[in-house]
């Protein structure tokens, strides 16, 4: 079982990029996107479930970033608009076999199966 991560890149501030998280073999029941900046701890981007629901984000990126499912290729993407030089980071696709509650989500200890990590690099 792998997780693939893509759609990373470099983009000015105000553009935007799609991350795309697929999951070969097999669908999770939960997935996430982290990240980490350099010198920083990695923290939670956002969530889903793929049975649907509410789809918790982090505060610094609500209204900016959306997490959605891709039924017909098994795939959950990250949509990311109007990026910040603070979005700099490497993003990482996270999945477990359980439906987390929304409440557990961004806890990065629940999450058993990880990508490889995509780098996004936001210039001022």
């Amino acid at each position: 079982v792998q997780l693939q991560a893509s759609g990373g890149g470099l983009v000015q501030a105000g553009g935007s990029l799609r991350l795309s998280c697929v999951a070969s073999g097999r669908t999770f029941g939960t997935y996430a996107w982290f990240r980490q900046a350099p010198g920083k701890d990695r923290e939670f981007v956002a969530g889903i479930r793929w049975t649907g629901g509410s789809t918790p984000t982090a505060g610094s990126v609500r209204g900016r970033f959306t997490i959605s499912r891709d039924i017909a290729n098994n795939a959950v993407h990250l949509q990311m608009n109007n990026l910040k030089p603070e979005d700099t980071a490497v993003y990482y696709c996270a999945a477990d076999s359980r439906s987390l509650i929304t409440g557990s989500m961004a806890r990065e200890d629940l999450y058993g199966y990880w990508g490889q990590g995509t780098q996004v690099t936001v210039s001022s």
